[in-house]
């Protein structure tokens, strides 16, 4: 899965290799590995697995730079594509001139286009690559072989090879535009009379006599002014009942959305008929006592039903947020709570096509936003030359974009949005958008919403220009809002927030705003200056900028005024330099500029103590913190802290870990090509061109030298000169090779690479499960302890920019790929089918335990493990574990759903206290589509939203460090050094072509 390789993209060239043999070339473990990476890519997720195995064996992998046309409208067409990365523009012209084109909409991850080559029909559109873009294609003669072997599978997922609109006659459909109005929707949406499915059928049932069985009291006539209703629940009753049952539900708003579902496919019924379930004393009844004889359930029903208890409620919690979020969004807008918009808000946060958005605009959709939902394909949403009266953003489904003459054009997805430029340029449509499945879903923002936003958007900002040019554009936020009242004691005035300007005045106007009054500084947006200041404006500026505003005296006013102005100007300054200084802790000796400046402020501020009474009561606080930085500096593990080769632990008794700093030195071997090696001590934060210079001078000669990172299963990587502290970023078992360009194609991976040849089983099937969930805790939260919150910044925006290491996270990612290729490694090493399942059975046990001792990380690098296609391949395994087991890991699997963003993960850390171990693959996951959805600069200024959302992102780490790790009483006095030794020197193989290959062994593929 993607999180695995977080930290390794390079890694990930193993199935790239794979597609780019021939096919008659491709082995079954090729197969597998390409298998496994398709299988994630959002184009192939409903493809049958018999299917999509047969495009692993044809498919051909594509990588084009941008501005690449891949065809011109009007070519016959020889391929079919999915695009796996980046995205690709359509253009359309009415003329026979190519340049004449205009874009009608974009094509991104996930999507899928070109079926006209089932019939040779012209190419309708000119697609062209609008970024670096990676593809997948299949030649004609395969997609048509694929399509008359599997036309079944593909028809109802594949875009039609001809124009959908000349069959525009057809009022089945093509339904009336009328038919799409908002009351008729709003009645739809209201009015489901369809059957229920024969799942929410049965998940109904279960929970009516489970009821019955557990506790009869709840389902009873009742009485309510003067009126009887018939065997009839309570909502508030049924809340706390479904709460009591399940592990898997944490919230009451959880639960609501688990009875949602039911409400909404008839199987329960308000009594009058509200089409909202709420957590209040309102009168529910279950589908089967609407009627007068309904039978009670015979014992033997009773105990089917509380075995398939535990199973309804894992499938109600997966589909309930769905299910909360559609009701939340076919409220009227005036009827929303707080806590609607909100939840609507926070998933608006995670729509790629919202994500340029500021938050108040985010914030403001959340009000208007209109779901809309079509049971059928074939329907039309709005029609080419009509006026545009809406924007959509897809939520679930597809939508086929057809034009007149031309045919289908291409296909949108989840998370893409269209009708946004009708709107804007107040033009008509450009194209038809007609469903492309069934039971669609969208949000929809009506034109008199959106033209509001936009003049509210512009009517709040507030532009400070210097010489005609902005300098500082700040937003003005409703007293209302929730952003405005943070830290503020004055709900009732207006506050405005930074949204872009130049470093100096965003930092002058963060100063202006402070308030000295209270000891959180201001608002928020001071603590995300701090946190990320090092991206647009870094040390060697705000040290001067910081030091010039200390000692500024204004030039106009009152003696007594200007004084009281340099006063308050100075305490400002102290202020904010005190949390610089904490946020960056030892980080800042590595910087000698800055702890130069931090002595020139200390001794100022002490001149100016003796004749400024009023500052000395923040003098004792920026003594502490300078007496503090010195006594760090001189400790002595800071003075040459040296680091062994893979940064390997075992010599670690009772210490505790320390972070790893840019000035630390490593040992480390680099090998040459006949797998010799040389071993240099070097500071972490070295470059590559050092690196080189260092292995040169142990070889005795280094002309033309370049650095090669190499991963057991062979992929090479050319590390860029300017590349730093390199040496944390290789794979599990991956190596440094030093070789001349000219020997580079010699490079070939060291026997050790390849991993242990025998499990280790016998060794820990003897340790407790709990005991090991422990250790592999406590080391887990070492790692994730000495990861500093920049870390995370440098990350994201690339390390090399900012000359920074990024060791510490580096090596807690490794960790989690390092678990994850235990799991697999020792399945795979196990040749006795018995064996094999009592592992599986040691694995689920520990993952529990990880998940009940909050370790995150681990929990979901070992589930990621079980999952992985060389296990998860091995049938006869998965047989023969038994039904508990199977349950628990179906109820953890579904904690990895990646739909919604992930939104079954969210909902579980929602209710976690600190500390917490997070799944940090997912927390880099966010910063980067934050990163990559928007731009750090807008007119030459800071985008400071955006920073705002990545220092959002970081405060997460924040909070799950803020409670320290409490060990485990019963466990932590007991000798477990064996237990703690082997979770911190894990041996494991991290070549997924040959774990595939093992597993066909162990078990080989049924005819």
């Amino acid at each position: 899965m993607v999180a695995a390789h977080t930290s390794h993209p390079s890694s990930s060239s193993e199935w790239i290799a794979c597609l780019d043999k021939r096919p008659l070339e491709r082995s079954s473990e090729d197969v597998d590995i390409i298998f496994t990476r398709l299988k994630e890519v959002k184009a192939f997720e409903k493809f049958h697995p018999n299917l999509l195995q047969q495009i692993c064996l044809c498919g051909y992998y594509e990588n084009l730079e941008k501005g690449i046309t891949l065809f011109r409208q009007g070519d016959i067409g020889t391929n079919w594509y999915a695009v796996l990365a980046g995205s690709l523009d359509v253009k359309v012209s009415d003329t026979s001139n190519h340049q004449d084109a205009v874009t009608i909409c974009t094509l991104g991850i996930g999507t899928a286009f070109g079926e006209s080559i089932l019939d040779n029909t012209p190419r309708h559109a000119t697609i062209v690559t609008r970024e670096n873009s990676e593809l997948l294609r299949i030649e004609q003669k395969d997609f048509k072989a694929l399509w008359e072997k599997y036309r079944q599978y593909m028809s109802g997922l594949l875009a039609p090879p001809y124009g959908v609109m000349e069959t525009g006659s057809n009022n089945d459909r093509m339904p009336d535009k009328d038919n799409m109005s908002s009351s008729s929707l709003c009645s739809i949406s209201k009015h489901c009379s369809k059957v229920p499915s024969e799942k929410i059928l049965r998940a109904g049932k279960v929970l009516r006599n489970a009821i019955l069985s557990r506790a009869p009291h709840m389902i009873r006539d009742r009485k309510y002014h003067l009126k009887t209703y018939r065997q009839c629940c309570v909502g508030t009753e049924l809340v706390d009942w479904m709460m009591q049952q399940s592990s898997c539900v944490h919230l009451r708003t959880q639960a609501v959305g688990m009875w949602q579902v039911l409400l909404e496919e008839g199987v329960l019924n308000h009594v009058d008929q509200e089409q909202h379930f709420q957590d209040k004393y309102l009168f529910y009844r279950f589908l089967d006592d609407e009627h007068e004889d309904a039978s009670m359930p015979t014992e033997e029903e009773k105990k089917e039903c509380d075995e398939e208890l535990q199973d309804t409620m894992l499938l109600l919690s997966q589909i309930g947020p769905d299910a909360h979020m559609r009701m939340i969004l076919r409220k009227p807008p005036g009827q929303r709570t707080v806590d609607d918009l909100e939840i609507i808000y926070e998933e608006l946060l995670h729509i790629k096509a919202l994500s340029h958005l500021s938050t108040t605009v985010k914030r403001e959709l959340s009000g208007v936003l209109v779901f809309e939902s079509h049971p059928k394909a074939g329907t039309v949403l709005f029609n080419q030359g009509e006026e545009g009266t809406s924007w959509y953003i897809i939520l679930k489904g597809s939508v086929n974009v057809v034009i007149y003459g031309k045919g289908v054009v291409c296909t949108l997805h989840e998370g893409d949005d269209f009708g946004k430029l009708a709107l804007v340029n107040d033009a008509p449509r450009a194209a038809s958008i007609v469903l492309r499945e069934d039971n669609c879903h969208f949000l929809r923002v009506d034109k008199e919403d959106f033209n509001r936003i936009l003049r509210d958007v512009e009517a709040n900002t507030v532009r400070l220009k210097e010489h005609d040019q902005d300098v500082l554009v700040l937003e003005k936020v409703p007293p209302g809002n929730r952003a405005s009242n943070q830290g503020s004691s004055q709900p009732l005035q207006h506050k405005y927030t930074v949204m872009s300007g130049t470093p100096e005045k965003i930092l002058e106007h963060f100063l202006e705003t402070m308030r000295l009054e209270s000891s959180e500084g201001t608002d928020p947006g001071f603590h995300d200056f701090v946190m990320m200041q090092c991206v647009f404006m870094p040390n060697n500026q705000l040290c001067p900028a910081l030091m010039g505003t200390y000692h500024a005296q204004p030039s106009q006013g009152t003696e007594q005024e200007k004084m009281d102005y340099a006063l308050n100007n100075k305490r400002r300054v102290i202020r904010l330099i005190l949390h610089w200084a904490a946020l960056y802790g030892d980080l800042l000796q590595e910087d000698e500029a800055a702890m130069a400046f931090l002595e020139e402020f200390y001794v100022s501020v002490s001149d100016d103590t003796r004749m400024i009474t009023a500052l000395k009561d923040q003098l004792p606080e920026l003594e502490k913190m300078m007496k503090q930085l010195s006594e760090e500096a001189k400790a002595p593990q800071k003075k040459h802290k040296v680091l062994l080769q893979h940064f390997n632990t075992s010599d670690e008794r009772t210490q505790k870990r320390q972070p790893i700093r840019g000035s630390d030195e490593i040992l480390f071997k680099v090998y040459c090509v006949d797998h010799t090696y040389t071993t240099i001590r070097i500071p972490m934060l070295s470059s590559v061109k050092e690196v080189i210079s260092a292995v040169a001078d142990k070889l005795g000669s280094g002309d033309g030298l370049i650095l090669v990172k190499m991963s057991s299963g062979g992929e090479k990587v050319v590390l860029k000169p300017n590349d730093v502290s390199v040496f944390t970023t290789l794979s599990v078992n991956g190596r440094l090779f030093a070789c001349p360009r000219d020997q580079f194609d010699s490079l070939t991976p060291l026997q050790e690479q390849e991993g242990p040849t025998t499990g280790t089983m016998g060794t820990f099937e003897l340790m407790s499960s709990k005991d090991l969930a422990y250790q592999m805790t406590v080391y887990d939260w070492e790692l994730f302890n000495c990861v500093h919150e920049l870390e995370l910044i440098y990350h994201t925006f690339g390390r090399h920019s900012f000359k920074k290491t990024t060791a510490n996270l580096d090596l807690f990612l490794r960790r989690f790929n390092e678990i994850q290729f235990w799991v697999v490694t020792e399945i795979c090493l196990c040749s006795q089918l018995s064996k094999r399942v009592q592992l599986l059975k040691k694995f689920i046990k520990i993952a529990a335990h990880c998940k009940e001792y909050k370790n995150l990380n681990s929990f979901f690098a070992i589930i990621m493990g079980l999952s992985n296609v060389a296990v998860s391949r091995l049938t006869l395994t998965w047989e023969k574990l038994p039904s508990k087991f199977k349950k628990i890991y179906a109820e953890f699997e579904s904690l990895m759903d990646p739909s919604r963003n992930h939104r079954a993960y969210r909902l579980t850390v929602a209710k976690q206290e600190p500390p917490v171990i997070p799944f940090m693959p997912l927390l880099i996951k966010d910063m980067t589509f934050t990163h990559e959805g928007n731009k750090t600069f807008i007119d030459n200024l800071v985008n400071f939203e955006k920073m705002r959302m990545i220092s959002n992102t970081v405060r997460t780490v924040k909070f799950c460090r803020s409670q320290p790790f409490s060990p485990d009483a019963s466990l932590a006095n007991k000798n477990h050094q064996d237990v703690r030794s082997y979770v911190r020197q894990l041996s494991v193989i991290d070549n997924q072509r040959t774990l595939s290959q093992m597993s066909h062994r162990l078990e080989p593929r049924r005819a």
